[in-house]
Order: structure tokens, then sequence, then C-alpha cells
């Protein structure tokens, strides 16, 4: 009764056939499945090529392919054997004649390289204090470094060192225990969010220096995408001239950056490219006001207009004029809206600042880790631990100088600013072989020439005692005027003008001689920017400058 009556044969026929139809679905599962894959495959890079497409267009997107293609084939021309240990060995002796200039050796230099047995004596410690402070270096004191030292005078670095010395403890992870220094950091905020026009509810957290301001702008800006947009591949849009700090941010942070060209003779940043890139990855747009190379204030009145259409943050980088830009217009100078008066713009950076329209903005640079064994723990920033001693001394800098102060400190700096350039445009010795960069509205005039190898003319200012910043794309010279430069400006333009005369005149002996315009450069300037620099592909520069930061920590 239970045995089937089906034939043997017929009954391994369906039995066989249920086999095959088994696998004949996992078959076609998979192979859905790999289709699917692909097709995923195929429309995420569709969808990167079209908005490449969009953003630099099909003349942009072949020069870009063009310029990675080359940089690609010039990094294994690098990597050949012959090629490679040749370039490693002029590198090799950049770095060996960089560390003899950077780190001192030879008899009366003493080297600690462990805990000394007993501990030394007050007079002794100040006494090798003295000597470090008087080893041989460029004389800032007397005006002559660009940018670097923000002196505000003998009187105010005082009255610096009694609240250092005052809070030199102090903490300020722990506001119960330094509540001065809390409430000292919270009026340093709002006293420089007062100084931006910041609407009612602004807000702004202290950092350690500028880079950090951009850092948590930055990082604020991918998490408000991410929480409130869900993008998980951020991209920000920035001037090439922007400060390098953003490309950090977007190293350290996973955010693609794309730069957008200045183009000549405004050297502004070119809002229609800017326009052309924001897509639905888009997390920042960023405008500087002055930017560091060049001093140029980008149209961020524009850029605010293109942010609140397209609903995106704006960053604009007060760099190296936050604490004089606000002041321009009553010091007498001509200004542009750069701050909150402007709607679209939500985080200008003041001087180790960080500034937000409203708190919300804020709390996206927040970190906060609510299960840790060592209890909760919260912190606005990067640091943890942070030095309440420059808290202090930035409160009281701000108390003594005042609005009155900083006003005054405007009218010298960017006094001196405007001198140098009108020496560069109308000196007779330098208008004909020196051009300003666009129209500088603050603190820092750069210049290029057409006619003399300007890294030569940054390297015979060396010789003359001066430290000044070399520029590439396109070659150039700034000076970030600050206050020890005031006193020496006419030093600077007389200096500048005799370099000048004696660069034109090895030029005309060049020609004379049939060697053509413009020799190459021969300087340490030279060797950065005008050799290795000129590279398509940028490995020795990198290996150059790796060496350099390596140097730093030779004892």
């Amino acid at each position: 009764m239970g045995s089937s009556m089906m034939p043997v044969s017929l009954r391994s026929s369906i039995s066989s056939r249920k086999k095959d139809s088994k696998g004949s679905l996992l078959a076609l599962n998979i192979d859905l499945l790999r289709n699917v894959v692909f097709f995923l495959f195929l429309l995420r890079w569709t969808r990167k090529a079209a908005l490449k497409l969009k953003g630099r267009g099909i003349i942009g997107t072949c020069v870009d392919a063009y310029s990675d293609i080359r940089r690609f084939l010039y990094g294994l021309f690098l990597r050949a054997p012959g090629v490679r240990s040749q370039v490693q060995k002029q590198v090799s002796e950049a770095i060996s004649k960089l560390e003899g200039k950077l780190v001192p050796k030879g008899h009366g230099v003493n080297r600690y390289l462990t805990l000394p047995k007993e501990g030394w004596t007050d007079e002794q410690v100040r006494a090798e204090l003295e000597k470090l402070g008087e080893m041989e270096h460029t004389r800032w004191e007397d005006g002559l470094v660009s940018g670097a030292v923000y002196h505000g005078g003998k009187e105010l670095v005082k009255l610096q060192a009694e609240a250092f010395e005052r809070f030199s403890v102090a903490n300020p992870i722990h506001p119960d225990v330094f509540p001065g220094v809390r409430k000292m950091e919270a009026e340093i905020v709002a006293m420089v969010l007062a100084m931006f026009n910041a609407p009612t509810g602004g807000a702004g957290v202290t950092t350690s220096g500028g880079t950090e301001s951009i850092l948590m702008a930055c990082l604020s800006a991918r998490q408000k995408a991410y929480a409130e947009r869900g993008v998980t591949e951020p991209e920000m849009i920035l001037p090439e001239t922007a400060h390098t700090a953003f490309r950090k941010a977007g190293y350290y942070f996973k955010i693609k950056v794309h730069l957008v060209a200045c183009p000549k003779p405004a050297y502004r940043v070119d809002l229609s490219a800017v326009s052309r890139l924001i897509n639905s990855n888009t997390v920042l747009l960023v405008g500087s006001a002055p930017n560091f190379p060049h001093g140029i204030v980008d149209d961020i009145s524009a850029l605010s207009r293109l942010a609140l259409k397209r609903k995106l943050p704006l960053h604009v980088d007060c760099c190296l004029g936050s604490f004089l830009v606000p002041f321009l217009s009553r010091a007498g100078f001509e200004t542009e809206t750069f701050d909150f008066r402007l709607k679209g713009v939500t985080s200008p950076k003041g001087n180790s600042v960080v500034l937000y329209r409203n708190a919300q903005l804020r709390t996206y640079q927040y970190f906060i880790s609510a299960d840790w064994s060592g209890g909760v723990y919260a912190s606005p920033s990067i640091a943890g631990s942070r030095p309440g001693a420059l808290i202090a001394g930035c409160w009281a800098s701000l108390m003594s100088q005042g609005e009155s102060g900083y006003i005054d400190v405007c009218h010298k700096i960017v006094g001196t600013a405007k001198t140098i350039e009108a020496a560069i445009r109308e000196h007779p010795s330098l208008t004909t072989d020196l051009e300003i960069i666009g129209k500088p509205l603050v603190s820092v005039v750069a210049f290029t020439s057409t006619t003399l190898n300007v890294y030569d003319l940054a390297d015979n200012m060396s010789a003359k005692g001066w430290h000044l910043n070399a520029l590439q794309n396109p070659p150039a010279i700034h000076v970030a005027v600050t206050l020890p430069i005031v006193a020496a400006q006419d030093r600077l333009i007389a200096d500048l003008v005799a370099v000048v005369e004696d660069e034109r005149e090895r030029e005309r002996v060049r020609m004379v001689e049939g060697k053509g315009k413009k020799g190459s450069a021969g300087g340490d300037s030279a060797a950065l920017y005008g050799v290795a620099g000129s590279l398509p592909n940028k490995s020795v520069v990198i290996q150059l400058a790796g060496g350099f930061l390596d140097t730093l920590y030779k004892a």
C-alpha cells in the first residue's frame, strides 16, 4: 500500500528535472545578482562622469585627463632605475644642505638627548634659555620677516606674559576647576562674533589657530550634510588660492576637494566655475577675505548669493586679516562686505576663533562619547585638554587693545602695505619689471615679473637679511605686513630697488653674451619652486618637504 505505482524510470526522470530546475534557478539568481552589481557599478561611474563633465566641461575634463596622464607618465620616468638613483642623490644632497642650515653642530653646541641625571638649577635653565633665544636667526625684531611674527609691542607682550603666568596650569576642559578661563573664552567668542556682525544666536569656538578653525568648519559642513541630506561622498569647492588647510581638511575628513581657478587680472575665484561644480554631494563653498598668496578678497557677496540659492554653507577664511578687515572702513581704507551681514555666510573665521551663524551649525563639530568607561566625554574641537594660558593671553590682548587700538594698528599695517604697493607700481626702478598681482585690500602685497626671475629676486632679498614668501602658480613673492615691518618699510623698498637693479644688470649682461632672457635661478627658492616645482609630477617636491619636516625633529 505504501509503495508508488509510478514506474521507476518515470520517477527518476521527474527527480532529475527537479534537480535541473533548482540548478537553473540558482544560475539565474547568480546571473541576476551579477547584472544588478554591474548595473550599479555602471550607474555609479556614469554619474561620476556626468558630474565631472558638468563641473569641468568637455575641455576642462580633457585638460584634467591630460594632466593626470602626464603626471602618471612622468612619475614612471622618475622611478626608472637610472633616473631614480640620480633624483634620490640630488634630493639627499638638498636635504643634507637644509639640515646643515637648521640643525646646529660643531664647537660650542650642546645636545641634550636624555634627561639630566640631576635637575638643573634655575640659573642653569635661564642661561641655556638665553643662549637658545640668541641663536642666529632672521631678524624679525628688525621687521625683516614677512608675516610669521605677530608682535604687538613690548608692553603688550609683557601683559600677555603676566596673563600666561597667572593661568599657566589652567585647562578649560575642567570649567568647574578654572571658571575664570571658561568666562574669558566665552567672552572672546562673543567679542569676535560682534566684530563680524553676527546675528542673534551666533556661536563660535576658540581654536589653536587658523588651521584648526578651517578643519572644524569643514567637519561641521560634512556632518551637517550627512545628518540632514545623507551625503556619504562629500565634496567642497574652493578657490585655488584658498589656504591649503582646506586641502588638509579634505585629506583628514575624506572630503573631495574641487579647486577653482582665479584668473587674472583680478585673481578672484571664477563664480561660474563654482556654480557648475555644485552637485548633490557638495557640502561647502569657500571664499577668502583675503587669501594668503596674493591678499585678494574674493567676491564674497556673489558667493553668498550662490550659497543661499543652492542652500549650502559658505565659509569665509579671513587669512592674514581677521583682525584687520573688520576695521578697514573705520581706518579710512576701501573695503568689501564679507561677514555675517551677508546672509549666505555661515562661518567666517576670525583669528583662532571659528564662528557660525547659529549654534546648531556649531554642534556638528562637537565630539561626544556617552559610553566611555572613563565617563561621559565631550570636547568642542580637536583638542581635549587645552592651554588656558593662551586663552588668558588672548583675552588680555583684546581688552588691552580695544576697538581704538585695532583701528590704529589697521591704519599702520594696511597703510604700510599701500606704501609698498605704490612703490612697486610707481617707482621707476620697479614698475618696469615688477607687477602687482590683483588689487590687494588688506595687509598682503604680492608681485611677479615677466622680465626677471622672481626666485632670484627672493634669494637676493634673503641675502640682504629678508625673509619673504616665495609663491608659485604664478611665480611671485609676497610681503605680509605686520607691525614690525611698519618700521622697516623704507629699508624694504630700498633693498628691493637695489635687488631689481642688480638683477636687471645681470640680465643685460646675459643678453649681450647671447644667453637669452631670464637666466635660470640657482638659489634655494629656485631649487624648490623654479626647478622641482616646475615638474608635472610633484613627488620630488613632496620628498623635499618631507625631508624638511624630518629635519625639524633632529636634535
